[in-house]
């Protein structure tokens, strides 16, 4: 909110942008995955281009929000308590019924709530740097350790101990074994740095400097999605479940 009670409507827009962009990406992966028809895996690999892009988005948005929020530590437990639950469901009680390989372990809603968490913690350290600097070096940050997944960091030329990646109990921060899998994994490291590039970032619109253009209504429909994008995630996977099966019976009783 701006500091005369204006919503900043952008946020809310391009934060729904980027869920309906994910929920149709993981359309056409349900698509291959519940009812087996291999182009769902094909337009959903063509799409994986585009993910980065709204990942920032979104993960950007969320640190600046995090600078508006009243209690960021509390936005952060119920974020990653979200995630937690989205781990129990698929890799708990899906097995159960039937439906595997959709695990996640440590999803957009674990990294987020973490990132929460320590980004309120270290609240008044970031409010005293300069917002400038602090982007800066939140966005080096993160360009030099994107590799970590990979056993290098600072653009490949440096290269971690090998033994690192033979266990899976450092996963949160990027470090894993070649046994781990997860249909959604977001580590610690680098997009905590992402996160806290956008937490610098807000201080602008703590301060009501962003252009005015921004508090401005553009998309209601994103705005309306932007809003309840928790829910929209929580609730996206099990609608498009069941719809895919709903589809999946359909085709059998017409093709039986």
């Amino acid at each position: 909110m701006k500091p005369d009670g204006k919503r900043i409507e952008l946020l809310d827009e391009l934060r729904g942008l980027a869920i309906v962009a994910m929920l149709v990406h993981h359309t056409f992966y349900d698509i291959g995955f519940v009812l087996g028809l291999d182009w769902g895996y094909t337009v959903f690999d063509k799409l994986c281009v585009l993910q980065p892009l709204f990942w920032a988005i979104f993960i950007i948005i969320s640190g600046i929000c995090s600078r508006l929020s009243r209690n960021t530590l509390r936005r952060g437990a119920i974020v990653l308590g979200a995630g937690l639950l989205v781990t129990l469901v698929t890799a708990v009680i899906m097995p159960k019924i039937g439906i595997e390989g959709a695990e996640i372990y440590f999803g957009i809603l674990s990294c987020l709530g973490a990132c929460m968490i320590i980004t309120g913690v270290c609240m008044p350290l970031i409010e005293k740097m300069n917002y400038k600097l602090g982007m800066l070096i939140s966005a080096f940050l993160f360009a030099v350790t994107y590799g970590i997944s990979t056993g290098k960091i600072l653009f490949g030329i440096v290269k971690l101990p090998a033994a690192l990646y033979t266990t899976n109990y450092l996963m949160p921060l990027g470090i894993y074994s070649d046994s781990f899998q997860s249909a959604d994994y977001f580590a610690l490291i680098p997009w905590l740095f992402m996160f806290l590039f956008g937490a610098f970032l807000g201080k602008l619109a703590k301060d009501g400097a962003f252009p005015q253009w921004t508090y401005q209504k553009h998309a209601r429909a994103f705005a309306f999605v932007g809003r309840n994008s928790l829910w929209f995630y929580l609730a996206h996977q099990p609608v498009l479940y069941g719809v895919m099966y709903a589809v999946s019976f359909i085709m059998y009783l017409i093709y039986k």
